[in-house]
């Protein structure tokens, strides 16, 4: 087994970021499995070297350790990687240039849970260029797949997003694309994350198909923490940040033990070092 934890350096780590470390090192480490550490810097935009540098710091802080230095993946790092991906995809005549935006397609696809993007440049041949998106051509097939957690699942890529965006206008490689070719090159068996990600896993797992990939990791969505009934806390609002909690006098394994208070896994708040947490999920 092998899962992986992946921050982006986009802001700092808050107890939703430990919740989701509870899980992925509890649940590896109760398989006897191994857990990889990438950095998901894909953005270039909103990435900071300073973020990436006090995550990390957290993470030693906390006592959640990657199993080898080795298998340290920076996203930012791996443009040929990602290019020789997208050349398996252009042979399959599935890419394309697009030219609209975000806020476009939003405006298009009023009311949905999510904007569909309607494949409005699919057919009109317009060149590959800066200052273009690429795209790739999905097929309408429902995938099929059961959450560890949730249960059977069933998504239709190609009504919920439309054809995936690959790489944006501004040259940034997308979350969609680089996590599954990640995923498929660092042997990645065990995919553990929050539920917000629950709607990108049928779109990942029929690209990383497309990629070669026969058989997809299995997937595990836990619950978020939230701020409201509505609203997941954020990295970017600060919301109870790790170096907040740590000027408070808060030591590592209070942080740990609040998190899984908060995410239903310890019924009282009590302290939990990183090295115990994989007895939570025996």
């Amino acid at each position: 087994m092998i899962s992986r934890f992946a921050p982006a350096p986009t802001g700092h780590l808050h107890l939703g970021h430990v919740v989701n470390a509870i899980y992925v090192w509890g649940i590896t480490r109760a398989a006897g499995g191994r857990v990889v550490l990438r950095i998901e810097d894909h953005d270039r935009q909103r990435s900071r070297p300073a973020f990436e540098r006090a995550l990390l710091e957290d993470l030693t802080w906390l006592g959640f350790a990657a199993d080898g230095d080795a298998d340290l993946v920076r996203q930012s790092e791996r443009g040929a990687i990602y290019e020789a991906a997208l050349a398996t995809l252009r042979a399959q005549g599935r890419v394309y240039a697009c030219e609209c935006s975000r806020s476009g397609i939003a405006d298009a696809s009023p009311g949905g849970s999510e904007p569909r993007y309607p494949n409005r440049c699919a057919a009109r041949g317009l060149p590959e260029q800066p200052g273009l998106g690429l795209r790739i051509r999905l097929d309408p097939t429902v995938e099929r797949f059961t959450d560890l957690r949730l249960g059977p699942q069933a998504q239709c890529p190609a009504e919920q997003c439309g054809d995936l965006l690959v790489r944006d206008r501004a040259g940034n490689w997308t979350y969609q694309f680089a996590v599954v070719v990640d995923d498929c090159l660092q042997g990645v068996t065990h995919v553990i994350r929050g539920e917000d990600l629950l709607a990108s896993t049928g779109r990942q797992i029929q690209l990383a198909r497309l990629l070669g990939r026969a058989e997809p990791p299995a997937f595990l969505h836990h619950p978020l923490v939230m701020k409201t009934p509505t609203q997941k806390l954020s990295k970017s609002d600060g919301d109870t940040g790790i170096a907040d909690l740590r000027r408070r006098g808060m030591l590592p394994a209070d942080v740990i033990g609040e998190a899984a208070v908060r995410a239903g896994l310890l019924d009282r708040a009590r302290p939990l070092p990183a090295e115990a947490v994989g007895a939570l999920f025996r």
